[in-house]
């Protein structure tokens, strides 16, 4: 069977030549060294299979296992199912915005701290158990409403944080003060109470209450952080219901000011309410008045070192000044003694020389007043005499010259040679 194409090809290049069997049009590049690296989920799966030696069909099966464990896992969520009362929770839909929605689906345990899997749990026991279809009156499935809205509100994420915000099932807790005052059950209490508040807490903490061994740096930044507290409560899920369903836009930019005004003073009164929470507990803490007595005691302890070493350094000034007194008395006394003792030698030199005098007056007085034996002396020779030893006197004035001079005089005297000594030293 032969197949004839009717078409017409395009004409050759210009460079083409006939008698070429072939014409290079451009040039090859040159090759280049690449690291070429295999990846994707075939060759992973490919990798899986040489891995473990399995064929196709064996790794297909395992991974149909695999999947299917994981399911079960899933399946398995840690949860402990609550018995619901419904005569003690909301029976009416229409009033779902009141309505404890955590109570509802049973999971008053765990509230808050509840995640996606157990509230689809409760969920779907719940709805099993209270299907309007389970029911004698198939058209009464007020609760199945109740329980539908519950699980609505707590599946999504946005009408989940806005329900936590005002949790009435909690509702009782904002207020509540635990009421031990020391002990183990006022760490346990109070650690519970801040707990529970820490999940209103934009900023995530890893500080706790603590206990009786906590370090001050620990305790005073636990509180802190919540005397700075910055709450996420919104207070959204109070907003009334006019703001939807207003009939004019005036009446709903009304009803919105109003639900902003409201949620601006209950968030007002929340911080209120949390300071004024803080403040008991800081007062009650026995941490804080153990922290408050240490202190004291080392400001006492530094006090009495200062005190004492104020009291060293007075001891010791008034030791320097009783010495430095007592130094100055003694040189005084002596000075006094010194001075008296001056006086006394003085006064013993006065009567010494006077009674060097006395005696020089009496030795010449007693040899004649100076003269020679065989002369009497007259009255002018005798004044003459004398004022000559009153001159001689005076010249020698001290007492060792006094004493030097009487000597002389009475060896003279002894000699037979005083009028030739006495006229000599008047000569002098």
């Amino acid at each position: 069977m032969s197949l004839t194409l009717d078409f017409l090809l395009p004409p050759p290049p210009a460079s083409y030549k006939i008698e070429q069997p072939y014409v290079t049009h451009a040039t090859v590049s040159a090759t280049q060294a690449r690291l070429l690296e295999p990846v994707g989920q075939h060759f992973l799966a490919h990798a899986r299979r040489k891995r473990n030696n399995r064929t196709f069909s064996e790794d297909e099966k395992h991974q149909a296992e695999e999947k299917a464990s994981q399911v079960v896992e899933e399946e398995k969520v840690d949860f402990v199912y609550e018995d619901v009362n419904i005569t003690t929770v909301n029976n009416d839909p229409t009033q779902w915005k009141t309505q404890d929605n955590y109570a509802v689906l049973g999971l008053t345990k765990l509230r808050y701290k509840a995640n996606e899997d157990q509230i689809k749990k409760a969920h779907r026991r719940m709805v099993l158990l209270h299907h309007p279809d389970k029911k004698a009156d198939k058209n009464d499935d007020a609760f199945f409403k109740c329980i539908a809205k519950a699980h609505d509100t707590l599946m999504n994420p946005v009408s989940r944080r806005q329900y936590d915000s005002v949790d009435f099932g909690m509702a009782h807790y904002d207020h509540a003060t635990p009421s031990a005052k020391s002990g183990a059950a006022f760490y346990k209490q109070w650690a519970a109470l801040f707990e529970r508040e820490a999940r209103f807490s934009n900023k995530q903490t890893t500080l706790v209450f603590g206990n009786e061994d906590s370090s001050k740096e620990d305790v005073e930044a636990f509180y802190d952080f919540f005397y700075n507290f910055d709450s996420w409560r919104s207070f959204e899920w109070l907003d009334k219901e006019g703001a939807e369903g207003a009939d004019n836009r005036d009446d709903k930019r009304y009803q919105e000011k109003k639900n902003r005004a409201q949620r601006a003073q209950l968030k007002k009164e929340d911080n209120a309410r949390l300071r004024k929470l803080v403040d008991v507990c800081l007062a009650t803490d026995p941490r804080i008045a153990l922290f408050k007595a240490e202190e004291k005691k080392r400001r006492n302890a530094k006090k009495d070192a200062k005190a004492a070493a104020d009291k060293a350094a007075a001891e010791e000034a008034a030791r320097k000044a009783e010495e430095e007194k007592l130094a100055l008395e003694k040189a005084e006394a002596e000075a006094k003694d010194a001075a008296s003792n001056a006086k006394k030698d003085k006064e013993a030199v006065k009567r010494a020389i006077k009674k060097e005098k006395k005696t020089l007056k009496s030795l010449i007085k007693d040899n004649n007043y100076g003269l020679a034996a065989a002369t009497p002396a007259t009255p002018n020779d005798i004044d003459r005499q004398l004022l000559a030893l009153d001159d001689l006197i005076a010249k020698n004035k001290g007492l060792n010259e006094l004493e030097a001079l009487r000597k002389t005089l009475e060896k003279a005297q002894a000699e037979g040679r005083l009028p030739e000594v006495f006229a000599a030293e008047i000569s002098k």
